[in-house]
């Protein structure tokens, strides 16, 4: 089996994004080192960006390579409601070309009716995932799981991605959560973390305790994997094809 490596642009931080000139320059890059797909994050546009989607989307496929895109909003509002930009948000990722979007899972409400956002999301071409962020309200285990069986219970067209590192953030172990929901996960973050200072921060797979190999045996082997840890130094491609390499063969 042939493994999906998706890289994601905020990988290579913020700072060097802007300095490359945006997302778009990160393409050739993500190409070169043998990625099957690139994570597009809305953070990092400006406005001007958001008005030429389709221009990066075109610009995706001459490159030959999937999308996903990222949106940093949760699905469910604080009052339990869908984001009222979501129609907007997928728009967006059609522009794009994406085949997947991605939210955080915000504040789930076990008697949420899922009636009308299984209606939105069955005339979607675009797959909606939903993500554990490192928020303490809502990147926790028990809201997900519940999400998640409701979800599956209503037929809703939707799948998890699955943060290795954040559930770090949150305090949750990260092996149990894999086990509890490795049924419902079609996208990992692959994401390795270390405390320093009484904090956790992501860190290169190479600068790890290898951790990250034994999780990723508890989640589905077919699962598209995501590179979201810091792809940092001179000669970009060649890092990123290490970090390509080394995924796609685990």
């Amino acid at each position: 089996m042939t493994r999906e490596i998706v890289v994601v642009t905020a990988a290579y931080g913020s700072d060097r994004v802007r300095e490359l000139g945006g997302q778009a320059a990160l393409l050739p890059v993500i190409a070169q080192a043998g990625a099957d797909s690139v994570e597009i994050r809305r953070e990092l546009f400006d406005r001007l960006s958001l008005d030429q989607l389709p221009a990066l989307g075109d610009d995706i496929a001459q490159h030959q390579l999937g999308c996903v895109y990222s949106v940093p909003e949760a699905l469910f509002c604080e009052d339990g409601t869908c984001h009222p930009q979501l129609e907007s948000f997928f728009l967006e990722a059609q522009q794009l070309g994406a085949r997947v979007m991605k939210l955080s899972l915000g504040h789930y409400r076990p008697c949420t009716s899922l009636r009308a956002l299984k209606a939105l999301l069955d005339a979607q071409p675009v797959r909606l995932v939903v993500e554990n962020d490192q928020t303490p309200d809502c990147g926790l285990l028990l809201p997900m799981s519940a999400f998640l069986r409701a979800a599956a219970d209503a037929a809703l067209p939707i799948g998890m991605t699955f943060d290795m590192g954040n559930w770090h953030w949150v305090g949750q172990a990260p092996h149990c959560a894999a086990d509890t929901l490795a049924d419902h996960v079609t996208y990992v973050h692959v994401k390795a973390a270390t405390q320093r200072a009484g904090k956790w921060h992501a860190v290169a797979l190479d600068n790890s305790d290898g951790q990250w190999r034994e999780l990723l045996t508890r989640l589905p082997e077919d699962a598209p994997r995501g590179i979201e840890f810091p792809l940092e130094g001179d000669d970009l491609v060649a890092v990123t094809r290490h970090y390509v390499d080394l995924l796609r063969a685990e």
